[in-house]
């Protein structure tokens, strides 16, 4: 007789959810650089080629896209079309671990933002697995080796300047999500923020059309992507603590450094090694402070 394995509790599940999103998302930076295409027309791309699939799975939730969209989901796309054009310029600039790392300095926005706005007070194990994941993250940027990118210093800037992008994305997704399902929000905010990154790209006089079917591919690949990372981002959101979410994801920036050592020849030093252990070691930590904090509320 088989044995049957338990079923993970919901808190769990969302949890798993969300670290397969932010390893899907660790794709972002490498399919940015085989796209063919200007930083902000790569972001338009992902845009365009996720919203036939989006449609379709908006459709199927409750009251489906004949609803009117809320102003949160709107606020969202345009924090993520700002995200999207900072960020994509900041991986062609500077090393693919230090663009995600830098953008992903989110937890800390987001953290302060509960505190003291919406007075969520973090549990002090959370405060350490904060702490902990900031230096891993500072540890993977700073170990990098120069000379990686068109212009480091300018792209650690325009990545470090993400975070705030980020973080009014994270913030208007969690409020949305108390009306709206999360293909919903993320098919509002993506075709907000579609027009937004194809006036930039023609503003800033980007390359639009990629040269070849390889660049088409990763185009089409992004926008597949940004459906089950980003969809599965914002669902886990209607389940988990936004700050807990965003100390979660940085998930992504180990992949994606992973990722730019194996395609593109990147070099992983030994700090980056070590700074992406420590940004594991709070992921841990930081879903423990969960877990206590709620057994002492009860």
């Amino acid at each position: 007789m088989s044995a049957v394995l338990p079923r993970p509790s919901p808190r769990a599940f969302a949890l798993i959810v969300l670290v397969f999103s932010a390893c899907v998302l660790g794709l972002a930076p490498i399919l940015v650089r085989l796209t063919e295409t200007g930083p902000a027309a790569a972001g338009f791309w992902r845009f365009l080629f996720a919203l036939p699939l989006l449609t379709l799975l908006a459709a199927r939730e409750p009251r489906g896209l004949a609803a009117r969209p809320s102003k949160w989901a709107l606020i969202a796309g345009l924090f993520f079309a700002l995200d999207l054009s900072f960020w994509h310029y900041g991986i062609v600039m500077t090393s693919v671990a230090n663009a995600t790392v830098l953008c992903n300095l989110t937890p800390v926005v987001v953290t302060l933002f509960g505190w003291f706005v919406l007075k969520e007070k973090p549990h002090r194990l959370f405060l350490v697995a904060l702490a902990l994941a900031m230096g891993g993250a500072f540890a993977m940027a700073a170990g990098a080796d120069g000379g990686q990118g068109t212009n480091p210093v300018l792209g650690d800037i325009f990545s470090v300047s993400v975070a705030l992008w980020y973080s009014g994305y994270f913030l208007a997704v969690k409020a949305a999500r108390a009306t709206s399902g999360a293909m919903q929000i993320t098919f509002w905010a993506t075709l907000v923020g579609t027009p937004l990154l194809l006036i930039v790209a023609l503003s800033l006089g980007e390359t639009i059309i990629p040269a070849s079917l390889g660049g088409w591919a990763a185009c089409i690949a992004m926008g597949v992507m940004h459906v089950f990372g980003q969809g599965g981002v914002a669902w886990a959101l209607g389940r988990l603590p936004a700050s807990i979410t965003a100390v979660t994801i940085l998930v992504q920036p180990v992949v994606a450094g992973l990722l730019g050592w194996w395609i593109f020849h990147e070099t992983l030093t030994p700090v980056q090694a070590v700074g992406g252990v420590l940004v594991l070691g709070a992921v841990v930590l930081a879903q423990r402070s969960a877990a206590l904090k709620a057994r002492s509320a009860a």
